[in-house]
């Protein structure tokens, strides 16, 4: 496990990771936008050590998407009042179909009417079409 700073908050590197800063590839498009996962498609491992179970399955969009790899795995914390909390848990994903997504799941939901809103597609490279 590795812990880099940076802007006040820590990324803590937990798998193969290709880059650290944050930084957009080409042609990742910013989304930002709450997913439904499938119930009953969550990892148990994760879910036995404490963590959120990373959906093999989930719906965004009125479309569903499996899950074929996992690319990269980190978490990132802020400080507030003086101590360090953990706020969300990321992952790089492959799709099935060759998307890659980055998702998130919020710690702490910041909406208490919508709790279920723990789910995050933050940015997604589309596959190149197949010729």
């Amino acid at each position: 496990m590795r812990s880099i700073s940076r802007n006040m908050t820590t990324r803590i590197v937990t798998a193969g990771t290709t880059r650290y800063d944050g930084g957009v590839e080409a042609g990742e498009q910013f989304v930002s936008e709450p997913f439904e996962p499938a119930a009953g498609t969550f990892d148990p491992t994760a879910m036995s050590r404490g963590e959120p179970g990373l959906p093999q399955r989930f719906t965004w969009r009125g479309r569903e998407y499996v899950v074929a790899e996992v690319l990269e795995r980190w978490k990132t914390s802020t400080p507030d009042r003086g101590e360090m909390y953990l706020r969300r848990h990321w992952f790089r994903v492959r799709t099935t179909t060759g998307q890659r997504m980055t998702l998130y799941c919020e710690r702490q939901t910041k909406k208490p009417k919508k709790p279920k809103a723990r789910w995050w597609l933050y940015s997604i490279i589309e596959s190149p079409p197949q010729t």
